[in-house]
């Protein structure tokens, strides 16, 4: 096992509360418990690709437990399909030279979905990586939780909370559309703790006559007001056989022009899907007679000082990652199990999700207090 004396740090991908908690950990503990180098680079993928990066110690590592994003800053680039001077090139070959230019003996990526994808393609060049799961969403598989996920969870039920009474004051449906991509941990955890009356989410197809019948028995009891909480990836009974149909296309596919047609057809369908929560407005509306507003929470999820729950987690996350690299660990994601930790191969990490299982107690939950999922 070759000794570790300097390591590398990036953060890819959506920016999220408890970043630089993560940053901090790992690059504390391999300083203090080590006496490595540590290096972090610019931007993700890109800063090094084009080897931007700046050194941490002890002093540049203080004070930034607290502080939301990322001190190195983040970026959607992707190793093999990057943009150099308005062309696109695959910088693998490069990545892999400039990780050994720095003479760094392991890369710790911080990410979601994607950055994992990325990360298993520097695997392949030979660069030793370990990763830590990080998106608000927490739809990345084999752990509990991932990096800010509790903080934007906290942001958007403290959202619904502050909805119900505009909607109480005025008897409308307030439609509070939340972050999740094609997870519903975030809507519906949200929903359930904001007390959301219906919560749709990509994992439960909606009828909106169902939702609709819905806010209209509550205004039948008395009720004259009603909160929905979708998720942006939420999409009705007939849209997701639509996406469903285009999805079994595409991987039926086998020539590169019914590949294309494929895409062509999934990316007319999400265009479509713009603007969704707005026309469930309209349709509630037409349904339920009742004026219905919408509040898009947006990016104001992403954003703020990290949770006390995300902290932890980012702490007790960074810190095992540069004990894990000094057991010999390589080519696996740092994953939180109970109050400890695992290791999960980034192989079986990469290119799967984290959905919301129809079993799952938060489902259960939630229609055992009487919130309509839509179905």
């Amino acid at each position: 096992m070759k000794t570790i004396k300097r390591i590398g740090i990036l953060t890819a991908g959506g920016d999220s509360p408890g970043l630089n908690a993560a940053i901090r950990a790992v690059g504390k503990t391999a300083i203090r418990d080590f006496g490595w180098d540590v290096i972090g680079f610019r931007d993700g993928y890109l800063g090094l690709a084009e080897n931007r990066f700046v050194t941490f110690d002890k002093a540049t590592l203080a004070g930034i437990l607290t502080i939301g994003g990322t001190v190195l800053g983040t970026s959607r680039d992707k190793p093999h399909r990057m943009m150099i001077k308005g062309k696109e090139c695959d910088m693998t070959d490069v990545i892999a030279a400039n990780y050994r230019k720095n003479k760094l003996d392991a890369l710790v990526c911080i990410g979601g979905g994607g950055t994992h994808k990325n990360a298993l393609r520097l695997i392949e060049k030979g660069l030793r990586v370990v990763t830590l799961p990080k998106t608000i969403d927490n739809d990345v598989p084999f752990t509990d939780s991932t990096i800010g996920f509790d903080t934007a969870l906290g942001i958007a039920a403290e959202a619904i909370d502050r909805l119900h009474s505009t909607a109480h004051s005025h008897h409308r449906i307030i439609i509070a559309e939340v972050m999740g991509h094609n997870a519903g941990w975030l809507a519906l955890g949200a929903g359930i703790a904001g007390g959301a009356d219906a919560i749709l989410i990509p994992e439960i197809p909606y009828d909106v006559r169902k939702v609709a019948a819905a806010i209209r028995l509550r205004s039948e009891r008395g009720n004259n007001f009603s909160i929905v909480a979708v998720a942006e990836g939420a999409k009705s009974v007939s849209d997701s056989a639509l996406f469903d149909a285009a999805l079994k296309k595409k991987k039926a596919a086998k020539t590169k022009e019914q590949k294309d047609v494929a895409k062509q057809e999934l990316a007319a369908l999400e265009s479509k899907h713009v603007g969704n929560t707005m026309r469930l407005a309209k349709e509630l509306e037409q349904l339920t007679k009742l004026e219905a507003r919408v509040s898009i929470l947006g990016y104001v999820q992403r954003g703020g000082t990290p949770s006390c729950a995300d902290r932890l987690l980012a702490t007790r996350l960074g810190s095992a990652c540069a004990h894990l690299l000094a057991q010999g660990a390589e080519s696996v994601m740092v994953a939180a199990r109970g109050d400890g930790y695992t290791t999960v191969p980034i192989e079986k990490v990469a290119g799967t999700l984290k959905l919301v299982p129809s079993n799952h107690t938060w489902i259960a939950s939630a229609r055992g207090v009487g919130t309509c999922l839509g179905d």
